[in-house]
């Protein structure tokens, strides 16, 4: 059983300061009761847009609306007192121009009570960082396998082998010297994931990485297995919810057709 015992609250500076120390552990959540749990043991928590798929049924993350990630914002940060919470920005809020990224960062912070955003490209949004965190929003980038862009990229393909390397490890460095306090590394070559870790002066954060990542992060439903049929590769289960819950579901659906649910003590007599 998990104890929740207070701890200072985690702030972008302190994960920034976390760099080349002891590894920072995250995860994603999407609901107030998750974020309790996660909320006792991580450093961040990631309200990321991968709800589109895990929680909405979405094909990807492309239909993901401002609106879905505040409202799943709100609900992470009434679970949430310890970690850093970081919300994703979705497809579609930001790729405009500095501006528009501002208003849609600014709107989440507001109305979330989020303490960053995240956002997916390397030096293509370069300048969009820097803007916003000139504008005293903190940002989480996002390299690598980008999902948002999965539909120009070729799909989820592994990042940063061969050529490709020289590319991933610009985007890099172009997020952190734009001023991001940390950078996820997602589905990248594992020597390149290393190199790039040894190069940047922000903590890295690796999603099919490298362990030399200076954090790691996964999204909970993969972690605990509550998808029986959904395996990514980079995924060690700490779980299987997803088969526990079936089998729960299938005792209930035979007790109450066998009438033996409810029972005397889950009634109430007569006064």
């Amino acid at each position: 059983m998990s104890t929740h015992v207070p701890r200072k609250a985690v702030t972008p500076a302190a994960v920034l300061a976390r760099k080349g120390r002891e590894p920072l552990v995250c995860l994603t959540a999407y609901t107030t009761p998750m974020a309790r749990l996660v909320d006792a043991h991580a450093d961040v928590i990631l309200v990321g847009d991968s709800l589109g798929m895990v929680v909405h049924g979405l094909p990807s993350t492309v239909g993901v609306t401002t609106e879905m990630m505040i409202l799943h914002g709100q609900a992470v940060r009434r679970g949430t007192s310890n970690a850093l919470l970081v919300v994703d920005m979705p497809f579609g809020s930001y790729e405009a121009g500095p501006a528009r990224a501002f208003e849609t960062a600014a709107r989440i912070m507001t109305e979330t009570g989020c303490a960053a955003v995240k956002l997916e490209g390397g030096e293509t949004m370069a300048e969009t960082i820097a803007f916003l965190t000139a504008r005293s929003i903190p940002v989480m980038a996002h390299v690598g396998l980008m999902p948002q862009q999965v539909n120009t990229t070729g799909g989820y393909r592994v990042q940063g082998r061969g050529a490709d390397a020289d590319r991933v490890l610009a985007d890099a460095k172009a997020v952190a010297e734009a001023g991001a306090f940390s950078v996820v590394l997602e589905k990248i070559a594992e020597p390149l994931a290393r190199r790039i870790t040894e190069a940047i002066p922000i903590p890295t954060i690796g999603i099919g990485a490298s362990p030399a990542c200076d954090g790691q992060i996964l999204v909970i439903d993969d972690m605990l297995g509550l998808f029986t049929d959904f395996r990514p590769s980079f995924v060690r289960r700490y779980a299987e919810l997803g088969q526990a819950a079936d089998a729960a579901i299938a005792a209930y659906a035979a007790d109450v057709r066998a009438r033996t649910f409810p029972a005397p003590e889950h009634t109430f007599p007569d006064a």
